[in-house]
Protein backbone atom coordinates (compact mmCIF):
# COMPACT_ATOMS: atom_id res chain seq x y z
CA UNK A 1 0.00 0.00 0.00
CA UNK A 2 1.29 3.36 -1.36
CA UNK A 3 2.49 6.02 1.86
CA UNK A 4 -0.20 8.07 2.54
CA UNK A 5 0.95 11.78 2.91
CA UNK A 6 -1.60 14.73 3.48
CA UNK A 7 -0.76 18.41 3.69
CA UNK A 8 -1.87 21.29 5.91
CA UNK A 9 -2.42 24.93 4.90
CA UNK A 10 -2.13 27.09 8.05
CA UNK A 11 -4.24 29.75 7.11
CA UNK A 12 -5.27 30.84 10.67
CA UNK A 13 -3.22 33.59 11.55
CA UNK A 14 -4.04 37.26 12.62
CA UNK A 15 -2.10 39.50 10.98
CA UNK A 16 -1.77 42.00 13.49
CA UNK A 17 1.50 43.16 12.31
CA UNK A 18 0.00 44.00 8.53
CA UNK A 19 -3.27 44.95 9.72
CA UNK A 20 -2.81 49.00 9.22
CA UNK A 21 -1.25 48.15 5.60
CA UNK A 22 -4.40 45.61 4.84
CA UNK A 23 -7.55 47.60 6.17
CA UNK A 24 -7.30 45.28 8.82
CA UNK A 25 -7.53 41.90 6.78
CA UNK A 26 -5.61 39.45 7.64
CA UNK A 27 -2.52 38.40 5.12
CA UNK A 28 -3.18 34.99 4.06
CA UNK A 29 -6.51 35.82 2.90
CA UNK A 30 -5.52 38.89 0.46
CA UNK A 31 -6.50 38.62 -2.82
CA UNK A 32 -3.86 37.64 -5.53
CA UNK A 33 -4.38 36.75 -9.24
CA UNK A 34 -8.03 35.90 -8.50
CA UNK A 35 -8.14 34.04 -5.33
CA UNK A 36 -6.85 34.30 -1.41
CA UNK A 37 -2.81 33.96 -0.62
CA UNK A 38 -3.91 30.16 1.17
CA UNK A 39 -5.40 28.84 -2.23
CA UNK A 40 -2.22 29.43 -4.01
CA UNK A 41 0.20 26.98 -2.20
CA UNK A 42 -2.65 24.69 -1.86
CA UNK A 43 -2.38 24.26 -5.69
CA UNK A 44 1.55 23.68 -5.80
CA UNK A 45 0.72 20.68 -3.39
CA UNK A 46 -1.97 19.09 -4.65
CA UNK A 47 -0.10 19.02 -7.69
CA UNK A 48 2.63 16.79 -5.98
CA UNK A 49 2.10 13.31 -6.63
CA UNK A 50 3.36 12.48 -3.25
CA UNK A 51 0.53 14.42 -1.45
CA UNK A 52 -3.11 12.50 -1.61
CA UNK A 53 -5.94 15.04 0.78
CA UNK A 54 -5.04 18.68 2.06
CA UNK A 55 -6.35 19.98 5.74
CA UNK A 56 -7.31 23.97 5.40
CA UNK A 57 -7.01 25.58 9.28
CA UNK A 58 -8.93 28.85 9.72
CA UNK A 59 -9.81 31.58 12.14
CA UNK A 60 -12.13 30.50 14.31
CA UNK A 61 -14.32 33.32 13.42
CA UNK A 62 -14.26 32.90 9.88
CA UNK A 63 -14.14 28.89 9.57
CA UNK A 64 -17.81 28.65 7.85
CA UNK A 65 -17.43 31.42 5.28
CA UNK A 66 -13.33 29.82 4.85
CA UNK A 67 -14.74 26.67 4.10
CA UNK A 68 -17.15 27.59 1.66
CA UNK A 69 -14.81 30.04 -0.53
CA UNK A 70 -12.25 26.55 -0.75
CA UNK A 71 -15.22 24.52 -1.77
CA UNK A 72 -16.09 26.85 -3.94
CA UNK A 73 -12.66 27.47 -5.55
CA UNK A 74 -12.68 23.39 -5.46
CA UNK A 75 -15.92 22.92 -7.88
CA UNK A 76 -14.51 25.94 -10.06
CA UNK A 77 -11.08 24.57 -10.72
CA UNK A 78 -10.55 20.97 -8.55
CA UNK A 79 -7.27 20.26 -6.66
CA UNK A 80 -8.01 16.51 -7.20
CA UNK A 81 -7.42 15.30 -4.21
CA UNK A 82 -9.82 15.35 -0.72
CA UNK A 83 -10.10 18.47 1.65
CA UNK A 84 -11.07 18.63 5.23
CA UNK A 85 -10.73 21.48 7.88
CA UNK A 86 -9.84 23.05 11.09
CA UNK A 87 -10.57 25.25 13.56
CA UNK A 88 -7.41 27.90 14.41
CA UNK A 89 -6.32 28.22 17.73
CA UNK A 90 -4.23 31.05 19.94
CA UNK A 91 -0.55 29.69 18.85
CA UNK A 92 0.47 28.51 15.46
CA UNK A 93 1.19 25.00 17.39
CA UNK A 94 -2.39 24.88 18.03
CA UNK A 95 -3.17 25.21 15.05
CA UNK A 96 -1.11 22.21 13.82
CA UNK A 97 -2.52 20.21 16.45
CA UNK A 98 -6.16 21.03 15.19
CA UNK A 99 -4.96 19.92 11.66
CA UNK A 100 -3.52 16.76 12.92
CA UNK A 101 -7.02 15.69 14.65
CA UNK A 102 -9.23 15.63 11.81
CA UNK A 103 -6.38 13.76 9.68
CA UNK A 104 -7.72 10.27 8.43
CA UNK A 105 -6.24 7.41 10.31
CA UNK A 106 -4.80 6.33 6.74
CA UNK A 107 -2.08 8.96 6.35
CA UNK A 108 1.41 8.37 7.37
CA UNK A 109 2.84 11.63 7.25
CA UNK A 110 1.88 15.37 6.55
CA UNK A 111 3.39 19.13 5.01
CA UNK A 112 2.86 21.65 6.98
CA UNK A 113 3.03 25.02 5.19
CA UNK A 114 2.66 28.55 5.99
CA UNK A 115 -0.29 30.04 3.93
CA UNK A 116 1.27 33.57 3.74
CA UNK A 117 4.10 31.57 1.21
CA UNK A 118 1.96 31.59 -2.46
CA UNK A 119 4.81 31.36 -4.20
CA UNK A 120 5.42 27.97 -3.88
CA UNK A 121 6.56 25.42 -6.16
CA UNK A 122 5.23 21.83 -6.75
CA UNK A 123 9.31 20.44 -6.96
CA UNK A 124 9.76 21.81 -3.31
CA UNK A 125 6.75 20.08 -2.15
CA UNK A 126 7.86 17.00 -4.03
CA UNK A 127 11.68 17.10 -2.75
CA UNK A 128 10.51 17.55 0.72
CA UNK A 129 7.93 14.70 0.61
CA UNK A 130 10.39 12.26 -1.00
CA UNK A 131 13.00 13.20 1.33
CA UNK A 132 11.46 11.96 4.00
CA UNK A 133 9.84 8.80 2.48
CA UNK A 134 13.33 7.48 2.05
CA UNK A 135 13.21 6.78 5.49
CA UNK A 136 15.49 7.26 8.87
CA UNK A 137 14.42 10.54 9.46
CA UNK A 138 11.51 12.15 11.55
CA UNK A 139 11.24 15.57 10.12
CA UNK A 140 12.41 17.06 6.68
CA UNK A 141 12.48 20.98 6.19
CA UNK A 142 13.62 23.61 3.77
CA UNK A 143 16.11 26.02 4.59
CA UNK A 144 18.14 28.41 1.98
CA UNK A 145 21.67 30.00 3.08
CA UNK A 146 21.62 32.93 5.01
CA UNK A 147 23.85 35.32 3.38
CA UNK A 148 24.22 38.10 6.22
CA UNK A 149 26.16 37.99 8.89
CA UNK A 150 24.29 37.17 12.10
CA UNK A 151 25.56 37.83 15.42
CA UNK A 152 24.00 36.80 18.53
CA UNK A 153 23.93 38.98 21.35
CA UNK A 154 22.53 38.98 25.34
CA UNK A 155 20.30 40.91 27.04
CA UNK A 156 21.98 44.14 26.83
CA UNK A 157 22.06 44.08 23.13
CA UNK A 158 26.08 43.36 23.39
CA UNK A 159 27.36 41.07 20.84
CA UNK A 160 27.80 37.51 22.40
CA UNK A 161 28.71 35.22 19.67
CA UNK A 162 29.20 35.11 15.63
CA UNK A 163 27.76 31.98 14.00
CA UNK A 164 29.72 30.64 11.36
CA UNK A 165 27.41 32.25 8.49
CA UNK A 166 28.26 28.65 6.62
CA UNK A 167 26.51 26.55 8.95
CA UNK A 168 23.35 28.97 9.57
CA UNK A 169 19.85 28.43 7.29
CA UNK A 170 17.00 30.19 6.81
CA UNK A 171 13.87 27.69 7.32
CA UNK A 172 10.74 28.06 5.10
CA UNK A 173 8.10 25.76 4.46
CA UNK A 174 6.34 23.35 3.77
CA UNK A 175 8.11 21.20 6.49
CA UNK A 176 7.13 17.65 6.62
CA UNK A 177 6.78 14.66 9.29
CA UNK A 178 6.09 11.49 10.37
CA UNK A 179 2.82 11.79 11.28
CA UNK A 180 3.14 9.32 15.07
CA UNK A 181 6.13 11.13 15.55
CA UNK A 182 5.07 14.55 15.01
CA UNK A 183 1.76 13.85 17.16
CA UNK A 184 3.93 12.80 20.22
CA UNK A 185 6.31 15.76 20.02
CA UNK A 186 2.52 18.03 20.24
CA UNK A 187 1.35 16.28 23.10
CA UNK A 188 4.83 16.53 25.21
CA UNK A 189 4.55 20.54 24.08
CA UNK A 190 1.45 20.33 25.70
CA UNK A 191 2.38 18.53 28.80
CA UNK A 192 5.64 20.19 29.43
CA UNK A 193 4.20 24.26 28.17
CA UNK A 194 6.62 24.32 25.00
CA UNK A 195 5.84 27.55 22.62
CA UNK A 196 7.92 26.86 19.46
CA UNK A 197 7.77 28.88 15.80
CA UNK A 198 7.84 25.87 14.11
CA UNK A 199 6.81 21.80 14.16
CA UNK A 200 10.80 21.20 13.37
CA UNK A 201 11.75 22.75 16.89
CA UNK A 202 8.85 20.36 18.59
CA UNK A 203 11.16 17.55 17.13
CA UNK A 204 14.42 19.02 17.73
CA UNK A 205 13.59 19.16 21.99
CA UNK A 206 12.48 15.41 21.43
CA UNK A 207 15.93 14.48 19.86
CA UNK A 208 14.44 13.33 17.14
CA UNK A 209 16.30 14.05 13.51
CA UNK A 210 15.43 16.41 11.36
CA UNK A 211 16.86 16.80 7.55
CA UNK A 212 17.36 20.19 5.99
CA UNK A 213 17.26 20.21 2.13
CA UNK A 214 17.68 23.09 -0.28
CA UNK A 215 14.99 25.34 -0.06
CA UNK A 216 13.59 28.02 -2.68
CA UNK A 217 14.59 31.66 -2.38
CA UNK A 218 11.32 32.49 -4.27
CA UNK A 219 9.49 31.14 -1.51
CA UNK A 220 9.12 33.67 0.77
CA UNK A 221 6.36 35.09 3.08
CA UNK A 222 4.42 38.09 2.99
CA UNK A 223 5.31 39.25 6.44
CA UNK A 224 6.04 42.77 6.38
CA UNK A 225 4.20 45.83 4.27
CA UNK A 226 6.80 46.02 2.03
CA UNK A 227 6.24 42.67 0.79
CA UNK A 228 3.09 43.72 -0.56
CA UNK A 229 4.55 44.80 -3.30
CA UNK A 230 5.20 41.33 -4.00
CA UNK A 231 1.18 40.71 -4.96
CA UNK A 232 1.33 43.51 -7.22
CA UNK A 233 0.77 42.08 -10.82
CA UNK A 234 4.14 42.13 -12.59
CA UNK A 235 4.57 42.42 -16.53
CA UNK A 236 6.18 39.35 -18.02
CA UNK A 237 10.38 39.42 -18.24
CA UNK A 238 10.78 38.56 -21.58
CA UNK A 239 14.24 37.60 -23.29
CA UNK A 240 15.79 39.59 -25.69
CA UNK A 241 19.54 40.24 -27.36
CA UNK A 242 21.98 42.81 -28.68
CA UNK A 243 24.54 42.58 -31.42
CA UNK A 244 27.48 45.49 -31.38
CA UNK A 245 29.83 45.84 -33.48
CA UNK A 246 32.87 48.59 -33.66
CA UNK A 247 36.33 48.85 -35.23
CA UNK A 248 38.96 51.77 -35.48
CA UNK A 249 42.04 52.02 -36.66
CA UNK A 250 45.50 52.29 -35.69
CA UNK A 251 47.78 55.21 -36.21
CA UNK A 252 46.20 56.99 -33.49
CA UNK A 253 47.57 58.64 -30.15
CA UNK A 254 45.70 57.06 -27.86
CA UNK A 255 46.98 53.97 -25.85
CA UNK A 256 45.01 50.69 -26.62
CA UNK A 257 42.49 50.00 -24.06
CA UNK A 258 40.16 46.99 -24.18
CA UNK A 259 37.14 46.10 -21.74
CA UNK A 260 38.82 49.24 -19.62
CA UNK A 261 41.69 47.19 -19.04
CA UNK A 262 44.88 48.64 -20.22
CA UNK A 263 47.03 46.98 -22.90
CA UNK A 264 49.60 49.33 -24.19
CA UNK A 265 52.59 48.30 -26.42
CA UNK A 266 53.58 49.72 -29.90
CA UNK A 267 49.34 50.11 -31.45
CA UNK A 268 48.33 53.06 -30.76
CA UNK A 269 44.24 54.18 -31.37
CA UNK A 270 43.19 56.21 -34.03
CA UNK A 271 39.59 57.64 -31.96
CA UNK A 272 37.49 60.49 -30.35
CA UNK A 273 37.26 59.05 -27.41
CA UNK A 274 39.44 56.39 -26.02
CA UNK A 275 38.86 54.66 -28.96
CA UNK A 276 38.03 50.76 -26.40
CA UNK A 277 36.36 49.41 -29.33
CA UNK A 278 35.46 46.34 -27.23
CA UNK A 279 33.19 48.60 -24.72
CA UNK A 280 32.36 50.54 -27.99
CA UNK A 281 30.99 47.30 -29.36
CA UNK A 282 29.18 45.90 -26.17
CA UNK A 283 27.46 49.66 -25.52
CA UNK A 284 26.06 49.48 -29.07
CA UNK A 285 24.76 45.61 -28.23
CA UNK A 286 23.25 46.73 -24.66
CA UNK A 287 21.05 49.32 -26.50
CA UNK A 288 20.37 46.67 -28.91
CA UNK A 289 17.97 45.09 -26.51
CA UNK A 290 15.52 48.15 -26.34
CA UNK A 291 16.35 50.03 -28.98
CA UNK A 292 17.80 52.43 -27.97
CA UNK A 293 19.83 53.90 -30.82
CA UNK A 294 23.66 53.69 -30.83
CA UNK A 295 26.65 54.83 -29.31
CA UNK A 296 26.93 57.64 -32.77
CA UNK A 297 24.21 58.88 -31.66
CA UNK A 298 24.02 59.27 -28.20
CA UNK A 299 27.96 60.16 -27.82
CA UNK A 300 28.92 61.63 -31.34
CA UNK A 301 32.57 62.50 -32.24
CA UNK A 302 31.53 65.98 -33.23
CA UNK A 303 30.98 66.45 -29.18
CA UNK A 304 34.05 67.66 -27.80
CA UNK A 305 33.14 66.88 -24.30
CA UNK A 306 33.61 63.46 -25.88
CA UNK A 307 37.23 64.08 -26.62
CA UNK A 308 39.21 61.36 -24.91
CA UNK A 309 36.34 60.54 -22.81
CA UNK A 310 36.80 57.03 -20.93
CA UNK A 311 34.37 54.51 -22.62
CA UNK A 312 34.19 53.30 -19.00
CA UNK A 313 31.85 56.18 -18.14
CA UNK A 314 30.10 55.95 -21.36
CA UNK A 315 28.98 52.71 -20.61
CA UNK A 316 27.78 53.45 -16.87
CA UNK A 317 25.57 55.96 -18.91
CA UNK A 318 23.98 53.11 -21.48
CA UNK A 319 23.55 50.85 -18.80
CA UNK A 320 21.83 53.77 -16.86
CA UNK A 321 19.40 54.02 -19.98
CA UNK A 322 19.21 50.01 -19.78
CA UNK A 323 17.80 49.97 -16.14
CA UNK A 324 15.07 52.50 -17.46
CA UNK A 325 14.15 50.45 -19.91
CA UNK A 326 13.86 47.75 -17.50
CA UNK A 327 16.65 46.01 -19.15
CA UNK A 328 18.32 43.50 -16.54
CA UNK A 329 22.01 41.75 -18.42
CA UNK A 330 22.10 38.29 -18.23
CA UNK A 331 24.90 37.14 -20.09
CA UNK A 332 27.67 38.83 -22.75
CA UNK A 333 29.78 37.10 -25.80
CA UNK A 334 32.50 39.60 -26.71
CA UNK A 335 35.19 38.68 -29.23
CA UNK A 336 38.36 41.22 -30.36
CA UNK A 337 39.52 40.42 -33.40
CA UNK A 338 43.24 41.54 -34.15
CA UNK A 339 46.33 40.07 -35.67
CA UNK A 340 48.33 42.35 -32.87
CA UNK A 341 49.09 42.53 -30.38
CA UNK A 342 48.41 38.91 -29.10
CA UNK A 343 45.67 39.50 -26.16
CA UNK A 344 46.09 36.35 -24.31
CA UNK A 345 48.03 37.51 -21.29
CA UNK A 346 45.35 40.66 -20.92
CA UNK A 347 42.03 38.01 -21.27
CA UNK A 348 41.32 37.16 -18.06
CA UNK A 349 41.38 40.62 -17.02
CA UNK A 350 39.81 42.00 -19.78
CA UNK A 351 36.91 39.35 -18.79
CA UNK A 352 37.32 40.25 -15.24
CA UNK A 353 36.64 43.57 -15.56
CA UNK A 354 33.76 43.45 -17.53
CA UNK A 355 31.99 41.47 -15.36
CA UNK A 356 32.52 44.24 -12.73
CA UNK A 357 31.42 46.89 -15.05
CA UNK A 358 28.03 44.76 -16.02
CA UNK A 359 27.83 44.04 -12.19
CA UNK A 360 27.74 39.67 -13.61
CA UNK A 361 28.33 37.09 -12.36
CA UNK A 362 32.16 36.36 -14.13
CA UNK A 363 30.98 32.74 -15.55
CA UNK A 364 28.20 35.41 -17.73
CA UNK A 365 30.76 36.91 -19.52
CA UNK A 366 32.63 35.19 -22.28
CA UNK A 367 36.14 36.93 -23.87
CA UNK A 368 37.55 35.27 -26.64
CA UNK A 369 40.24 36.95 -28.96
CA UNK A 370 41.13 35.81 -32.61
CA UNK A 371 42.73 36.81 -36.21
CA UNK A 372 42.05 37.19 -39.53
CA UNK A 373 44.85 34.80 -41.00
CA UNK A 374 46.82 37.68 -41.61
CA UNK A 375 44.06 38.80 -44.10
CA UNK A 376 41.97 42.16 -44.56
CA UNK A 377 42.13 45.25 -42.55
CA UNK A 378 43.35 43.82 -38.83
CA UNK A 379 45.44 41.35 -40.89
CA UNK A 380 46.90 43.67 -41.95
CA UNK A 381 47.64 45.61 -39.20
CA UNK A 382 46.04 48.26 -39.91
CA UNK A 383 43.17 48.48 -37.00
CA UNK A 384 40.64 46.22 -34.66
CA UNK A 385 37.44 44.72 -34.77
CA UNK A 386 34.76 43.66 -31.90
CA UNK A 387 32.15 42.28 -32.03
CA UNK A 388 29.51 41.76 -28.94
CA UNK A 389 26.56 39.81 -27.96
CA UNK A 390 24.15 40.53 -25.40
CA UNK A 391 20.88 38.19 -23.64
CA UNK A 392 18.85 40.74 -21.46
CA UNK A 393 15.28 40.27 -19.74
CA UNK A 394 13.37 42.91 -19.80
CA UNK A 395 9.83 43.78 -18.66
CA UNK A 396 7.08 43.52 -21.62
Amino acid sequence: MEHECWGVVLAAGQGSRMAQATGGEAKQFLPYRGAPLWWHPARAMAASPLVHGLVFVFPAGRLDAAEAQALALNAKESLGVPLRFAEGGERRQDSVRHALDVLPESCESVLIHDGARPFLRTALVTKVAAALREGGISGVIPGVPVTDTVKETDASGLVARTPERETLRAVQTPQAFMLSQLREAHARADAEGWSVTDDASLLERCHLPVLVVDGDRDNVKITNPRDLALLSEQKPLLPCCGYGYDVHAYGGNRPLTLGGVEIGGEFLILAHSDGDVLLHALMDAVLGCFAGGDIGRLFPDSDPAFDNVSSVVLLDRVMTLAAEANVRLVHVDLTVVAQKPKLAPKADAIRRNVARLLDLPLDHVAFKATTEEKLGFTGELRGIKAVALVTALRQG
